[in-house]
């Protein structure tokens, strides 16, 4: 299968003024579609032709000769998922279900914007932070470079991108702003809760 560049459910300036349309198009256009071309070169007359994805991702994550195939494959699945999590006039409220189960595993919804606040803003370097389901529980982490929690038995359902070309155009140095507004004024809550199931 070849992988190409997903189309975005809004226009490059629709995440404006918390994301705008020079850093969409940088990120969506740039650097999603580079990390694209690269995996694209890496599988082409390979068995992973035939492959999810997700099993490019993880075998690669097992093999330390495969790390340019990984870090390309997972940044593609990231970047996927980090589209989808956002929508024009996101944040907001929070589906019923999706709350009781955040109320539920971290003790209030705020606690979970702290934790996942937190996680963004101490990933040292390039990085990603997540809401994941494992064991049937919302846990919050965080990873380093392309790493995602898929590779530790999770089903990551949130993810923010914080490498500094999501924000650095933006908010310059000021992650935790970036944070902030993208947790109150660009999640895309009904597309998290849609993934519970």
């Amino acid at each position: 299968m070849i992988h190409e560049l997903p189309k975005l459910d809004y226009a490059k300036n629709g995440l404006s003024p918390i994301m705008s349309e020079e850093t969409l198009d940088l990120h969506h256009g740039k650097h999603h579609q580079t990390y694209i071309t690269k995996l694209n070169e890496f599988i082409k007359e390979t068995d992973m032709l035939d492959m999810s994805l997700e099993k490019i991702i993880l075998k690669s994550s097992q093999d330390k000769s495969m790390v340019g195939l990984f870090n390309n494959a997972s940044q593609h699945w990231n970047h996927n998922l980090f589209w989808k999590c956002m929508k024009p006039g996101g944040g907001g409220n929070i589906p019923p279900r999706l709350e009781k189960r955040l109320i539920s595993d971290f003790g209030s919804v705020d606690n979970f914007k702290s934790e996942f606040k937190n996680a963004g803003v101490t990933q040292f370097g390039s990085g990603w932070c997540w809401l994941s389901i494992k064991n049937g529980k919302l846990v919050v982490s965080k990873t380093a470079n392309a790493a995602n929690p898929l590779i530790d038995d999770m089903i990551p359902i949130l993810g923010c991108d914080v490498w500094e070309h999501s924000y650095y155009i933006d908010y310059r140095n000021r992650r935790p702003e970036y944070l902030d507004k993208f947790i109150e004024n660009l999640i895309n809550w009904e597309f998290v809760d849609s993934l519970l199931d």
